[in-house]
């Protein structure tokens, strides 16, 4: 059946093509659902609300499916989720489940700012659960919780900022191929993977990456109360163990999903309540340890020009 679905989708492509036609709208699927509540341990009237960051922070869609259609980013479904939750009553916690290598500066910050802002509407306690890593931007994002908690076997830190940039001039010398820039200023076209960096071009990027570092310094240091000259014995880019970042302050404690969920319920002071989360009609989470759909698209990442990035990329 689905053999012959996918043959009569192709005739009318082509069909449609040879006449001429220029409106053609083919649906596979059903469209996209709104999110619907779904409970996955514990019991009574409070809710303490599962939400998923992983993969690459960024700020597009995720890649498209078959039917043409694509999923939500990260960004926007975790505001999705927010939103809901800002409507339930009986919300009083949120675990932030984190398994993530960072992304772009701006998506990081984006999404820090999307929690600290939920934080302060609802007064929700908040806490960040690092799974197998949690660095970089993840890290970023995760210093708007209430209290960081990490497996033992986790992975933080990282905190700093790298450009990335593709210098292509020695592949075009041997192949054989130049390129013509006609610019309105000498500066137009720095970055360009067509030509060799100048050292007043590298000066110029680097004073950018310094800058955002600063602001990368500045929110740890807010986030965890620490000074900020605490925060730059951390902060060289390295990765920290688990025990290593508790030991340094950067995260709180060290335990499993349980332990995130009942701290979350202590901090809430609740004594008993409902694990839930949000899903979309066609997913199938049985329990906490079930995550998101969610495509890994490094699109964006891979286009062409510089990207300031809050990213581990080993």
């Amino acid at each position: 059946m689905k053999k012959t679905v996918s043959i009569m989708v192709m005739i009318i492509l082509v069909l449609s093509g040879l006449s001429g036609c220029t409106l053609l709208k083919v649906n596979i699927g059903e469209e996209p659902q709104p999110l619907q509540e779904q409970v996955l341990s514990g019991e009574g009237n409070d809710k303490v609300l599962l939400i998923d960051v992983s993969g690459i922070i960024a700020s597009t869609e995720g890649a498209a499916s078959l039917g043409g259609r694509k999923p939500p980013g990260l960004l926007a479904r975790v505001r999705e989720e927010l939103d809901r939750a800002r409507l339930d009553r009986r919300l009083k916690a949120v675990v932030l489940r984190i398994n993530s290598p960072g992304g772009g500066v701006t998506a990081s910050d984006m999404l820090y700012h999307e929690l600290v802002q939920f934080k302060r509407d609802t007064g929700v306690k908040l806490i960040a659960h690092i799974m197998d890593t949690g660095a970089s931007g993840a890290y970023y994002a995760a210093v708007a919780a209430d209290k960081i908690l990490a497996q033992p076997t986790s992975v933080t830190g990282s905190i700093g900022v790298i450009m990335l940039h593709v210098d292509a001039t020695g592949l075009m010398q041997k192949i054989g191929l130049q390129t013509l820039e006609i610019s309105s200023g000498e500066r137009k076209g720095m970055g360009s993977p067509f030509r060799a960096m100048s050292p007043e071009e590298r000066k110029i990027f680097q004073g950018v990456i310094d800058s955002i570092y600063a602001r990368f310094i500045g929110t740890v240091s807010e986030g965890r109360n620490m000074p900020r000259e605490t925060v730059l014995k951390f902060a060289d880019g390295r990765i920290f163990t688990s025990q290593e970042a508790k030991d340094g302050g950067l995260i709180d404690g060290i335990g499993y999903l349980d332990d995130a969920l009942e701290t979350a319920k202590k901090e809430a002071g609740l004594p008993r309540a409902r694990v839930v989360t949000y899903f979309r009609p066609g997913d199938y989470r049985p329990n906490i340890y079930s995550l998101n759909l969610i495509n890994i698209d490094l699109g964006e990442m891979m286009e062409p020009g510089v990207k300031f990035m809050y990213i581990w990329w080993p």
